[in-house]
């Protein structure tokens, strides 16, 4: 079954339009609940087409030409789920909450497309 990568994206921009640094610890904390326990009911209903869970992603090093050198961008995380087509992974992340809960803006699915071998080449 093909595999599909999705990333979790989340801006400054979506965190300050959540109101999200606005909130009081203790509503700031019942969302925090909330959201982990939408998470994990969406991990379990899932689960069947996790082909890797996943987790959330720390710092960035971008590595080219010039060298190593910290950069941002705005990747907070990823999954990797089997579907049987493009859609139907996507299908997967509607209302997720990663942005129906908390203040993400986006889940974003690419194909894990095969690499090509020097016979494919040829």
């Amino acid at each position: 079954m093909p595999k599909f990568v999705a990333l979790y994206v989340g801006s400054p921009e979506a965190f300050a339009k959540s109101g999200w640094a606005t909130l009081d610890e203790k509503t700031r904390k019942e969302r925090e609940v909330a959201g982990m326990m939408a998470w994990g009911e969406w991990q379990e209903k899932n689960k069947s087409v996790m082909a890797d869970e996943g987790s959330p992603l720390g710092k960035t090093k971008r590595i080219d030409a010039s060298g190593v050198s910290d950069i941002s961008n705005n990747i907070t995380g990823y999954i990797i789920v089997e579907a049987d087509s493009h859609d139907a992974a996507a299908q997967l992340f509607l209302n997720h909450p990663h942005f129906s809960i908390f203040p993400g803006d986006a889940v974003e699915i690419m194909p894990c497309n095969p690499m090509p071998t020097m016979e494919d080449l040829k």
